[in-house]
C-alpha cells in the first residue's frame, strides 16, 4: 500500500516539477495565437515562479495547520482547474492569471507531497528506495516537461500543455481519496502571521528581482532595488523567528550542517538544472537548429543519469560512505558535464559533444539531490514535516521503527 501512495505522491510531483518547463517550448504558439509582445511574453514563465516561490514557505505550514491530506488535495483540485483556465486563455491577461494560480496551488501541494512522503516511508530498509524514486521525478520532471510541451504543441496545440495537467492531477486525486487517511485534527499549532507576511513578500521580491533582470540587466535600479528590499525582508523574518513563540520556521531547524548543507545542495541544484535547461533548449532550436520534439528528446540521456543515480545512490552509497562524499562527489560529476557544455560550437555534434555532458549532468545531480531530500527531513519530528521540508524545495523523518502515522495521529494509508 505504501508503494502506491509513492506512485501518487510522485504523480503530484512530476506535475509541479515539469510545469515549470512544459510551457517554454509552447511560448511562441501562444504567444501568435493570443497576440502578445516579446516583452510580455516573460511574465507567463515568472507569474507561476514568483507565485510558487514567494507562498511555498507558507504552503508548507498550512499543511501542518489543516493535515496533509487536505492540504494535498486542495492542490491538486486548485492546479487542475488553474490548468484548464490556462488551456482556456483567450487574452494575455487570463493566461498569466491561470499561471499565476498554479504557482499558488503548488506551493500548496509540493510541501504536502514531500511531507507525506516523509511520514509514510520510516523504515530505514524503504527510505532511501521511496526518496530516490521520488528525488528522480523531481530531477527529471522539467526534462520531460520540455519533451511533452514539445510533442503537445507540434501534435495538438499549445493549450493542450496546460489541460495535460488535468490528466495528472485526476489521477494523483484519484490515488489520494482511496488511499490517505482522511485526518482527525485535534489540535493545530498556532501560525505566525507577522512572518507568513514578511517571507512571502522577501520571497517575492526576491524572485522578482531575478525575472526583471533577465528583461533588463544586473545595473537596473528596479532590479537591485527589489533583491535589495528582499534582502532586507528575510533578515528582518530571521530576527522574528528568533524572537515569536511559534515561528514559521524555527532557526534550530536551519542551524543543523547537515539540514543546511542539504537546503544548500536542493537550492544549487535548481539554479544549475534550470539553467541548463533554458541555456540549452534556446541552443539546440535557434542555432542548431531542432524541432520542440527532438529538442525533447535531446534531454533523455540526462533524464536517465538522473533516475539511474537518484534511485541507486540512496541505497548503495550512502550507507557506506555517507552525505559528504556522495554530494560532494555528485557535484563533481556534475560540474564536470557542465564543463564539457561550456566547449559547445555552432557545429557541435550532439553525440560527441552534448550527450556526454548531459550524462554526467543526470548522474551527478540525481546523487545530490535523493541525497538531500533525505538529509533535509532527516530526524524532524512529523508535526513539523510540513513546515521543514520547504527548505528542500527552495534551496527542495527518519524515525526508525516508528508507526506509520501523521501528525495529527491519524494513520497516513487509509484502510
Amino acid at each position: 500500500m505504501r508503494w502506491w501512495v509513492l506512485v501518487v505522491l510522485g504523480t503530484a510531483q512530476l506535475m509541479v516539477t515539469l510545469d515549470a518547463t512544459v510551457v517554454n517550448i509552447a511560448l511562441p504558439a501562444a504567444q501568435h495565437d493570443l497576440g502578445f509582445s516579446d516583452g510580455s511574453r516573460q511574465w507567463v514563465i515568472t507569474g507561476y515562479a514568483l507565485a510558487f516561490g514567494s507562498l511555498l514557505l507558507l504552503g508548507g505550514r498550512l499543511g501542518d495547520l489543516f493535515g496533509r491530506r487536505t492540504t494535498f488535495v486542495t492542490g491538486l483540485i486548485g492546479f487542475a482547474g488553474a490548468s484548464v483556465l490556462g488551456g482556456a486563455a483567450t487574452s494575455f491577461d487570463i493566461l498569466v492569471t491561470a499561471r499565476v494560480a498554479q504557482g499558488l496551488f503548488a506551493a500548496l501541494l509540493a510541501p504536502a507531497a514531500l511531507s507525506l512522503l516523509s511520514v509514510t516511508f520510516t523504515d530505514p530498509a524503504e527510505r532511501p528506495k521511496a526518496f530516490g524514486v521520488f528525488s528522480a521525478l523531481a530531477g527529471a520532471g522539467g526534462a520531460i516537461g520540455l519533451l511533452l510541451g514539445g510533442m503537445l504543441t507540434e501534435w495538438a496545440s499549445w493549450r493542450w500543455v496546460m489541460y495535460v495537467n488535468v490528466v495528472f492531477a485526476a489521477v494523483a486525486l484519484t490515488g489520494a481519496v482511496l488511499l490517505l487517511a482522511k485526518p482527525a485534527v485535534t489540535e493545530r499549532p498556532e501560525l505566525d502571521i507577522p512572518g507568513a507576511l514578511v517571507v512571502s513578500a522577501a520571497l517575492f521580491a526576491v524572485v522578482y528581482g531575478f525575472a526583471h533582470v533577465e528583461s533588463t540587466s544586473w545595473t537596473d535600479p528596479v532590479s537591485l532595488g527589489s533583491m535589495t528590499v528582499g534582502a532586507v525582508l528575510l533578515a528582518v523574518f530571521v530576527r522574528l523567528e528568533s524572537r515569536v513563540a511559534h515561528p514559521l520556521l524555527p532557526p534550530r531547524l536551519v542551524q543543523d550542517r547537515t539540514r543546511g548543507g542539504s537546503f544548500l545542495a536542493v537550492f544549487v541544484i535548481g539554479m544549475g538544472m534550470f539553467s541548463i535547461f533554458l541555456f540549452l533548449t534556446y541552443y539546440l532550436e535557434a542555432s542548431i537548429g531542432y524541432s520542440p520534439i527532438r529538442t525533447g528528446l535531446a534531454f533523455l540521456p540526462m533524464v536517465a543519469g538522473i533516475v539511474a543515480a537518484s534511485t541507486t545512490a540512496p541505497s548503495l552509497l550512502l550507507p557506506r560512505v555517507g552525505p559528504k562524499i556522495v554530494i560532494s562527489a555528485g557535484f563533481l560529476v556534475a560540474g564536470s558535464g557542465m564543463a564539457l557544455l561550456t566547449r559547445l560550437e555552432l557545429d557541435s555534434a550532439y553525440v560527441a559533444d552534448i550527450m556526454p555532458g548531459l550524462i554526467l549532468l543526470g548522474l551527478g545531480l540525481g546523487g545530490v539531490m535523493a541525497t538531500a531530500f533525505q538529509g533535509a527531513t532527516a530526524g524532524i519530528h512529523h508535526w513539523g514535516a510540513g513546515f521543514f521540508v520547504v527548505g528542500a524545495v527552495l534551496s527542495a523523518l527518519l524515525i526508525p521503527n516508528a508507526p506509520l502515522a501523521s501528525s495529527e495521529g491519524e494513520p497516513v494509508i487509509a484502510h
